[in-house]
C-alpha cells in the first residue's frame, strides 16, 4: 500500500512539473535568468516586435522573482506604456553596457501615459511594482546575464 501511495505521489509531482513547464512555454516567450545586485530574476525575453508589443499585457499576477526583459537589439530612445497591463510594474532602463540608467517605479495599470527612457537604452526590465524598493535596486547598478 505504501509503495502505491508513493507511486501516486510521484506521478502527481511529475504531472505538476510538466504542467508548469507547459504553462511557461504557453506564453511563447523564451526564458532566462538575470542577476541584479545579487538578486536572481527569472525573466521572459521579449526580443521581436510582436513580443515587445505584447509584453506583459493581460497578466493578472507575476512571481516575486519574475519579470520580462525587452531587448531592442541596440540603444534607442524608447517609450513604454501600460495599456492592457493589469499589474503595476517597475521598469528598469538598461543601457547597452548593462547599467541601469533609470527606474520608473510603480507604474499605473492600464495607463496609456507614455513612459520615456531617460536616455537611449537597449533593454527594459519589467518587474513587479515595488520590486526596485523591495530589493534595493538603484540607478548605476550592473545587470548580468543580458543577451549579447
Amino acid at each position: 500500500m505504501k509503495s502505491i501511495i508513493q507511486m501516486i505521489l510521484a506521478v502527481c509531482f511529475i504531472s505538476a512539473a510538466v504542467v508548469a513547464g507547459l504553462n511557461a512555454k504557453a506564453s511563447g516567450f523564451e526564458r532566462s535568468r538575470l542577476l541584479v545586485d545579487g538578486k536572481v530574476f527569472s525573466v521572459e525575453l521579449a526580443a521581436t516586435p510582436d513580443e515587445r508589443s505584447r509584453g506583459l499585457m493581460f497578466r493578472t499576477e507575476m512571481a516575486q522573482d519574475a519579470g520580462m526583459l525587452f531587448d531592442f537589439g541596440s540603444a534607442h530612445d524608447i517609450s513604454m506604456w501600460m495599456k492592457n497591463t493589469f499589474i503595476s510594474l517597475d521598469m528598469l532602463f538598461i543601457d547597452k553596457n548593462g547599467v541601469i540608467v533609470g527606474i520608473e517605479k510603480r507604474t499605473v495599470p492600464k495607463s496609456e501615459t507614455i513612459i520615456p527612457t531617460p536616455r537611449p537604452v537597449r533593454f527594459v526590465l519589467e518587474l513587479n511594482g515595488g520590486s526596485a524598493d523591495h530589493f534595493g535596486l538603484e540607478v548605476g547598478e550592473k545587470v548580468e546575464g543580458l543577451p549579447r
